[in-house]
């Protein structure tokens, strides 16, 4: 398409850029497209060039056009030739050129900017769609410039997309950022909605994209990410393994290695590093997994632990491991003045004495820490790397000496490399009591360091391949080097010498049995006590090395590097610590300052820290707790590994493959056994500190949400049991109420709900249902908000239920959806539990029948059914500002009595009765001598009580039975009825027999009755047939005078049982009582609401149960 005609480059530049410039709600396109707006926004776009920085993007798309280099040029064209643009648009729309970015080129310009050729190995296509300028998608062939990017979604309603009208958005990493991302803005893809439902309204209505307020579309179409310069971040040499090697080769490597290998002899002391090596190896594995599944941020440890098994143990240790290296700083620190020290002691120039020189050395020397810290990452990095030049000369110095064994040396048991030294010193010879373990113990400290590269995993430019290549490799080489120095020291040095030149044997002895007898000295006399030598030397390496003052400059190097690290990781960690609010008193520790965001009050606490232990001067006893604190770090590293490979979690994708599950348990077995190794009393101080930490955490519920393998392993589990249950059938040992409660919204009903709660509550399940009535669109939308909303009103108010909203067109509906579908295998609800319909005579008589028929439903479904009743009302929401009095307004003496009866059940019940009115077993048959010798008929309104009984709150209240019965036969029914309940094994204060219960109601009771039934009757005695008969095909909830005499005998026995209800029960704290079941299609909807008004009026709380038949109790074991 390109030269046909004439300025087409021009024009495609003007045709592109316009997708990007134009506003999307101008109605009049093609207006805007020829006048002068076009050429303002082409000229503002072009003279603002675009580009990914190199760790954002390995792509860059350029602009086909040979004008582009020219804007001011192109928008003149533009001005020009704006008519022409309809014309040619459709030729010249979408030409972008895709080219392949590395990297490590930085900030190059990717070519000429004409149709040109690529250089090197770029990628050039063509496409037909409209090219949008999109978040590191255009690349400018300027050095300097901004970043501005683009969301494709927000810019323009309909995209063209693969040459098709869709609002679809292409993959892009930014659609997966989190929004406080530090790589750039997070954009937001169509949602389904979007995509699926009808737009209700134009697009950009009111000015804003997606309909989504508070982005407005100029704003949307270019976000400003501010330039990076002046932010340091590290690659995996400077960040990781440079700090690593530093940590590992620590005063150990200078002081105690040679005193090790005369202990365990070179053998046991290489076996000695490579146990510590394998530890710190499954700890490094696992660390690479974790720092390799996704984006790491600061934090190091903590972060790794906190993101994989969740704040309770992330919080513990990132606690303790940020006080462990805020102490380390003061162990490295008094190491390296102790070392000064003796230096002055041998030159005689003591300060004030040894403890106080310690002190004021020490103390200087965190004080230049800090300066070195606040100073800025940067500083801090080129101090570590002169301090490694320096140490890598020490071990240098060390490996030459070993080469040139001089005679004044040999006195102090240093000869070279013999092999009658090596094979002396092969096997251990342990002195003092010290054991392995014991030189285990001591060494093992040294290996403490692999951490920290990733505890500045805020620091490094790309973490996730930055840890795991520097870890690993620092763990390879310094191991190598450990070993490499055990085996030459052993190799040349004796374990004892008396340094004494005089101890040369001059005429040959033909009984040596020792190498230095065998080298022609004499050192026997060291059975006493010598002061040269492996055992006796700590500074074997200064006597071995070239110049021993570079060895002195090699421990200063050690010391100081190890100090400094520490006291750059203890504030990096306890930021993260603070940012995340796990512990709230924290909180003013989370500022940082600067484009680094560094942690000044941070630094600050560390280095009041470090000089409290310091101007202590005794570590002896704290060192053994940092070194377990370390330990239990690496523990819950392996450990989180080993938990999210045994979660299964889709999420859990490493992209470091060279793990296993297995081996990270055996990495986090041997954790815990070194800590044991090293000091036991310390490694269960840090059980106790920790265990602490994780109750406290756990106590206080964090309100974070960060994927944890402990909730996918929560729910793997739960599904496991799940299918494993349902693969076993119910026994009536295992029965439990598990309820489906229509409550609505749940905080509407909040009596209904404690109520229901008190006797489930780590019993059974507990489902809030709510049905969603209107139009389905709005009911989708309620019930997603909802959804979340009330699960979490639920936990708040520690609630052990679920909430289940469902759309429906009525109550019945809804109530018929939840009661097939709601549970999952045998975890399904039984028992369908409402609140009594109080306004029943002032509702609508449809909302009666669905009410009426919902409780048909549930027997049809095999459910039990509870209604409850209080007299005051359950419904509470015209309370909560949702209906028309506002929530500052008065309430009334109803509302406030309403209010008092819902918050009753949530307190303490005191010593008062729980009435059970256990009267029908089975239907509506009463008590006979068979049903009371049946053990395994249907008990669920005795169940109930029982439950209540077992709860805190009501464990004061004592169970009274009432049954019914015949005069001359009460005691009999009496003593039956305990020996059901003995076999139930059922505590009870009181067994009543009714004898009375079959008595005739009073008159006046009937006569309120009749009154109230009176609008629902129908008279046919009164109408004619015809019309009757229509009437009650029309209004089938009526009553008519035959059903009302039909049924005249279960109306006057509810009448009754109220008068004794008000009787006997008026003083309970809650009626249990077993409820009326009216034959469906026989008894209308309006004679079986006021048998239920007659029953439970003017009562206190009261329960109406009645189950569905099968058995829940058994007195069989």
């Amino acid at each position: 398409m390109e030269g046909k005609q004439p300025g087409s480059a021009e024009q495609k530049t003007v045709t592109e850029l316009k997708a990007v410039s134009e506003e999307p709600y101008l109605e009049d396109k093609d207006a805007a497209a020829g006048g002068a707006e076009p050429a303002v926004a082409v000229d503002d776009v072009l003279s603002r060039p675009l580009g990914p920085t190199p760790s954002q993007s390995r792509f860059q798309v350029d602009l086909v056009t040979e004008g582009f280099g020219r804007p001011a040029e192109a928008a003149e064209k533009a001005g020009r030739e704006g008519s022409m643009l309809g014309k040619s648009s459709e030729e010249a729309k979408g030409r972008f050129r895709v080219n392949f970015v590395d990297p490590s080129a930085g900030d190059e310009t990717s070519g000429e900017s004409g149709g040109g050729s690529s250089e090197g190995g770029n990628v050039s296509l063509q496409n037909g769609g409209d090219a949008m300028l999109n978040e590191g998608s255009l690349h400018s062939g300027g050095r300097h410039h901004h970043h501005y990017y683009y969301d494709t979604h927000t810019s323009t309603y309909y995209l063209r997309t693969f040459g098709h009208n869709t609002m679809d958005a292409v993959p892009r990493i930014d659609h997966y950022r989190h929004t406080a991302a530090d790589l750039g803005e997070k954009l937001i893809r169509p949602s389904l909605a979007e995509l699926h439902d009808e737009l209700d309204k134009e697009p950009f209505e009111e000015g804003y994209a997606n309909r989504e307020e508070g982005m407005p579309t100029g704003e949307a179409v270019a976000t400003y990410i501010p330039d990076s310069k002046g932010i340091v971040k590290f690659g995996w040499i400077k960040g990781v393994l440079v700090r690593c090697m530093l940590n590992i080769w620590g005063v150990m490597l200078f002081i105690r290695l040679s005193w090790i290998v005369g202990q365990a002899g070179i053998g046991l002391s290489v076996v000695v590093i490579a146990v510590a090596t394998v530890v710190t190896t499954f700890t490094g594995l696992s660390t690479s997994a974790i720092a390799t599944n996704g984006f790491v941020r600061g934090g190091g440890a903590y972060y790794l632990i906190s993101r994989s098994l969740g704040p309770e143990f992330g919080g513990a240790i990132g606690l303790i491991f940020a006080f462990a290296n805020a102490v380390a700083v003061a162990m490295y620190v008094v190491g390296f003045a102790e070392t000064v020290v003796e230096l002055l002691k041998e030159n005689g120039t003591m300060m004030v004495d040894e403890m106080n020189d310690i002190r004021i050395i020490g103390t200087i020397t965190v004080v230049l820490l800090l300066g070195i810290s606040i100073a800025g990452m940067e500083w801090e990095a080129k101090a570590q790397i002169v301090l490694l030049v320096i140490l890598i000369l020490a071990i240098g110095d060390f490996v030459i000496g070993t080469f040139i064994p001089l005679d004044n040396k040999k006195p102090k048991g240093f000869f070279g490399y013999k092999a009658e030294i090596f094979m002396e010193n092969f096997g251990p010879d342990f002195r003092n009591e010290e054991t392995f373990f014991s030189v285990f113990a001591i060494f093992f400290p040294a290996a403490t360091g692999i951490l920290a590269g990733a505890n500045i995993s805020g620091d490094l430019a790309d973490p996730q391949s930055a840890i795991p290549k520097g870890t690993l490799l620092a763990i390879l080489i310094t191991t190598l080097v450990y070993i490499g120095i055990a085996v030459s020291v052993g190799s040349c040095v004796v374990r004892d010498a008396t340094g004494n030149i005089n101890n040369t044997i001059i005429t040959e002895l033909t009984n040596c049995t020792t190498a230095a007898c065998k080298l022609n000295y004499d050192f026997s006399s060291c059975q006493t006590g010598c002061q040269y030598g492996l055992m006796n030397n700590f500074q074997v390496m200064s006597m071995v090395s070239g110049f021993a003052p570079l060895i002195s400059a090699g421990i200063f190097s050690a010391t100081l590097s190890s100090a400094l690290a520490s006291f750059v990781s203890a504030p990096k960690i306890f930021q993260a610590l603070c940012k995340d609010n796990i512990y709230p008193g924290f909180l003013m520790f989370a500022k940082g300052y600067g484009k680094n965001n560094e942690p000044l009050r941070g630094y600050l606490l560390t280095f009041l820290i470090a000089l409290g232990f310091i101007l202590i001067a005794e570590l002896n006893i704290i060192a053994p707790i940092i070194s377990n604190f370390f330990l239990a770090s690496y523990a819950l590293i392996n450990f989180s590994v080993f938990h999210a490979s045994l979660a299964k979690s889709p999420g859990w994708r490493p992209a470091f493959k060279y793990y296993n599950m297995w081996i990270s348990l055996v990495g986090a077995i041997l954790c815990c056994i070194v800590m044991f190794v090293i000091n036991w009393w310390a490694a269960l101080l840090t059980y106790v500190i920790v265990l602490g930490l994780y109750i406290y955490v756990t106590y206080k519920k964090p309100d974070v949400n960060w994927g944890s393998s402990t909730q996918a392993l929560t729910y793997l589990n739960a599904l496991q049991h799940s299918i494993r249950l349902s693969g076993v059938e119910d026994h009536v040992k295992n029965f439990r109420p598990q309820c489906l409660i229509m409550t609505g919204a749940p905080n509407s009903r909040p009596a209904l709900l404690h109520l229901v709660h008190a006797f489930t509550k780590n019993v059974g399940l507990m489902i809030c249902g709510h049905v969603l009535m209107g139009s389905q669109r709005q009911a989708v939308k309620e019930r997603l908000s909802d959804l979340a909303k009330y699960q979490q009103w639920l936990i708040k108010n520690k609630m052990k239920a679920f909430y289940a909203p469902v759309h429906a067109e009525d109550l019945r509906d809804g109530g018929q959806y939840l009661m097939q579908a709601a549970g999952l295998g045998r975890m399904r609800p039984n028992t369908l539990v409402l609140g009594f319909k109080r306004n029943w005579r002032q509702a609508d008589i449809r909302d009666v029948e669905t009410y009426i028929n919902l409780l048909h439903d549930a027997f049809d479904i095999q459910y039990g059914v509870v209604v409850i009743r209080l007299k005051e009302g359950l419904d509470i929401s015209h309370l909560q500002g949702q209906g028309s009095k506002g929530p500052s307004s008065p309430l009334n003496l109803a509302d406030q009595r309403l209010l008092d009866a819902t918050t009753q059940f949530q307190k303490k019940q005191g010593k008062s009765n729980i009435d059970v009115w256990w009267l029908f077993d089975d239907g509506d048959a009463m008590f006979s001598d068979t049903v009371l010798n049946s053990g395994q008929n249907a008990g669920l309104t005795l169940l109930i009580p029982y439950l209540l009984t077992s709860k805190k709150k009501w464990k004061d209240c004592k169970i009274r039975v009432f049954i019914g019965g015949k005069i001359n036969r009460i005691d009999r029914d009496r003593r039956a009825m305990a020996t059901l309940l003995s076999k139930f094994r059922i505590d009870f204060s009181d067994i009543m027999v009714l004898g009375d219960i079959n008595m005739k109601p009073k008159i006046e009771n009937i006569t309120a009755f009749e009154e109230m039934i009176e609008p629902f009757r129908l008279h046919e005695d009164d109408k004619e047939q015809e019309i009757a008969d229509k009437m009650k095909e029309s209004e089938p909830w009526r009553i008519t005078d035959n059903e009302l005499e039909l049924h005249k005998t279960k109306t006057y026995r509810q009448i009754r049982l109220n008068e004794l209800l008000k009787e006997h029960s008026s003083t309970a704290n809650i009626i249990v009582m077993s409820l009326p079941v009216a034959r469906k299609g026989a008894v209308s909807s309006a004679l079986y609401m006021a048998w239920l008004e007659a029953l439970s009026k003017d009562l206190p709380p009261i329960f109406l149960v009645r189950g569905n038949h099968q058995s829940v109790l058994t007195f069989y074991s």
